[in-house]
């Protein structure tokens, strides 16, 4: 019976070390995807910060073309 038992705890030794090693490299796989996505995260939001400058200068240019001052605007009542 002692044997079987010891072939019982090595099979199960070795089920566990199968697993730990299948968990190690998921957790590689995932830390890398995470990682890849946090560049891409950065890079899309200096982008986005880029478009909103640009997108700025162009409504200050085109509000400068058009006359769109505030100061230059007759009140109302004239």
């Amino acid at each position: 019976m002692p044997e079987q038992h010891s072939d019982t705890i090595l099979t199960q030794l070795a089920d566990l070390e199968s697993r730990l090693a299948f968990q190690d490299d998921t957790i590689e796989t995932l830390n890398q995807l995470v990682t890849q996505q946090s560049d891409q995260l950065q890079r899309m939001e200096q982008k986005m910060k880029l478009l909103g400058q640009r997108l700025q200068q162009l409504q200050d240019r085109s509000d400068d073309q058009q006359g769109n001052d505030p100061a230059d605007e007759v009140p109302p009542h004239y």
